[in-house]
C-alpha cells in the first residue's frame, strides 16, 4: 500500500513498505493538464528526473512502537560505543516513524479519531520515552549522543501532539483530549528545560530551533538509511552509436564527393558548391540520425541504475533500475486507463511516467530487519513555473447583494500508482493533486473498486 502526503511547498511524499519479497515494481503516472504546454522540450526527461525525483530507503520493522532493537538497548553495558549509537538510532527512528504514522492516521482518517485511539497514542509515546530514559549512559561521549537523541524525540513528540490539538475535530471528546494532550506536551517541554538541552536563545527563535532539530533528525536517520549510487545507463552504447553513425555518414559523403568530382571533372565553382552542400547535409542528417537511432535503441529500456549499500558493512543490499519518460495515451495499460476514469485523448493531458524495478537482498540487511521503507520525494516546482499567476473574480449573490470574490486559479493533476511486490497481484491507487502557482493546495485519494483508501 502506498501513501501520499503533501509536504512543504510543491513536494509530495510518496511512501511504501518493501516487504519480504525480493522483487518489487513501481509505476507512477502523472496526468498533467494540456493547458500548461508541457512537453519534453520545455522540461526534458533528464531534468525532471534529477531535479524532481528524490528516493531514499531505510530499514523498517512492522513493530513500529516497540522495535526489535529494544533488547539491544537493555544490554547497553555489553555494547561497544558504535553499537550503542546504532542501537539508539534504530530505536529512535522506529519511534519517530511510528508516532508520525499514527498521528497522520488520526488527523486524516475518514472516521473521526476516537478518544481511546488518541489516549493509546499518548500512552505509547510516554511509555517508549520512559523506557529510553531509564538507561542513561555514564560514558561522556555516549551521553552526548544520548542527549541529542533524547532532545529531538522530546521536541518531536511535543510537535506531533500539538498537531493533534490543532487538527482534531471539535467534538465532545476534544474537550477531554485537549487537556491531556497539552499536559503531555508540557511534560516534554519541562523535560528539555530541566536538562538544559537547548539554550534560551534557541528556544525563543523558532527558526533556529527548527533547524537544529532538522540536523538532529539527520543524526537519527543516518545509521538506518541505505547508501546509494546512481549511474546513467547506455553511456558505452551511445559512444558506439555515435562512432557508427559518423562512420556511415562520412563514408556516404566521401563516396558522393568522389562521384561529383568524377562527374564534373576538376576543381570548379560548381564542384566547390556541391561539396559544401554535401558537408552541410552531413551535419544535418548526422545529428538527426543519431538522435532517432538513440531513441529507438533505448525505447522501453531503463535509463538509470541505483545501487544500495548498508551504511555499516558497505555490503551491496539491493539494486534498482529506473525509467522516466513521456507517454502517449495509446501506450497506457487498460488498468491504468480505468483507474484514471477519463477519456484521455479528449482531455489533452500530458502523461509523465516514472518506473522502477528493484531487487533486494534481505539476507544482507542489518540484523533484525527484513524490510525496507522507500520514501520518494516528488517536487512539482518545475510544473508550477508553467502555471498562470494571479486570480480571477467570481460574482456571488447573498442577501440580495452582489459581491465579487477573488479566486486563485488552480490546476488538477492526477497521480496513478501501480505497485507489484513479488508474485502478488498489482495494486493500483489514484490521487487528485490540486495545485496553484504558489503551493500544493490539496491531496485526496480516490478509492478504486475493490480497494480501501490508504491511510
Amino acid at each position: 500500500m502506498i501513501t501520499v502526503e503533501r509536504k512543504d511547498g510543491f513536494s509530495l511524499k510518496i511512501s511504501r513498505i518493501l516487504r519480504e519479497a525480493t522483487e518489487h515494481r513501481l509505476d507512477l503516472y502523472l496526468f498533467i493538464p494540456g493547458e500548461l504546454g508541457l512537453n519534453s522540450h520545455v522540461v526534458p526527461e533528464e531534468e525532471f528526473y534529477h531535479g524532481a525525483i528524490h528516493v531514499k530507503r531505510t530499514y523498517f520493522s512492522d513493530r513500529q512502537h516497540l522495535p526489535l532493537v529494544h533488547s539491544r538497548l537493555a544490554r547497553r553495558g555489553r555494547l561497544t560505543a558504535e553499537q550503542y549509537r546504532l542501537s539508539l538510532s534504530l530505536y529512535a527512528y522506529q519511534y519517530v516513524v511510528g508516532l508520525e504514522q499514527s498521528c497522520h492516521e488520526l488527523r486524516n482518517g475518514k472516521d473521526a479519531a476516537g478518544r481511546e485511539e488518541v489516549e493509546e497514542v499518548i500512552a505509547l509515546a510516554e511509555d517508549i520515552l520512559r523506557r529510553l530514559r531509564r538507561n542513561v549512559p555514564a560514558d561522556e561521549s555516549l551521553l552526548k549522543y544520548y542527549a541529542n537523541i533524547d532532545n529531538y524525540l522530546s521536541w518531536f513528540t511535543e510537535q506531533r501532539l500539538l498537531s493533534l490539538v490543532a487538527h482534531l475535530p471539535r467534538n465532545d471528546d476534544y474537550k477531554l483530549l485537549k487537556p491531556r494532550l497539552l499536559d503531555a506536551c508540557g511534560a516534554e517541554r519541562r523535560h528539555r528545560d530541566a536538562r538544559q538541552y537547548n539554550a534560551s536563545h534557541d528556544s525563543e527563535a523558532l527558526s533556529r530551533l527548527s533547524n537544529k532539530m532538522r540536523l538532529l533528525r539527520r543524526l537519527i536517520e543516518y545509521p538506518v538509511t541505505l547508501k546509494e549510487q546512481t549511474r546513467e545507463l547506455g553511456g558505452g552504447e551511445q559512444k558506439l552509436l555515435k562512432a557508427a553513425v559518423t562512420a556511415v555518414v562520412m563514408t556516404s559523403v566521401s563516396l558522393a564527393a568522389y562521384e561529383v568530382r568524377e562527374t564534373l571533372g576538376g576543381i570548379s565553382l560548381m564542384v566547390i558548391f556541391v561539396l559544401a552542400l554535401l558537408y552541410a547535409l552531413r551535419e544535418i542528417f548526422k545529428e538527426d540520425l543519431r538522435a532517432t537511432l538513440w531513441r529507438w535503441l533505448r525505447k522501453g529500456r531503463p535509463k538509470w541504475r541505483r545501487r544500495y549499500f548498508d551504511v555499516h558493512s558497505n555490503q551491496l543490499v539491493g539494486r534498482q533500475l529506473e525509467w522516466f519518460d513521456y507517454q502517449s495515451p495509446s501506450r497506457l495499460d487498460a488498468a491504468i486507463k480505468a483507474a484514471r476514469r477519463a477519456n484521455i485523448s479528449q482531455r489533452e493531458e500530458v502523461i509523465m511516467h516514472y518506473g522502477s524495478h528493484s531487487r533486494m537482498l534481505p539476507t544482507r540487511f542489518l540484523s533484525g530487519y527484513e524490510q525496507t521503507r522507500e520514501v520518494l520525494q516528488l517536487d512539482l516546482a518545475l510544473l508550477a513555473r508553467l502555471m498562470e499567476k494571479g486570480a480571477h473574480h467570481v460574482y456571488q449573490l447573498k442577501d440580495n447583494q452582489v459581491s465579487r470574490q477573488p479566486v486563485e486559479k488552480r490546476y488538477l493533476i492526477n497521480l496513478v500508482t501501480r505497485e507489484v511486490q513479488g508474485q502478488n497481484p498489482p495494486l493500483i491507487q489514484r490521487w487528485k493533486v490540486v495545485m496553484s502557482r504558489s503551493k500544493i493546495v490539496e491531496v485526496e485519494e480516490i478509492p478504486q473498486p475493490g480497494h480501501a483508501p490508504a491511510q
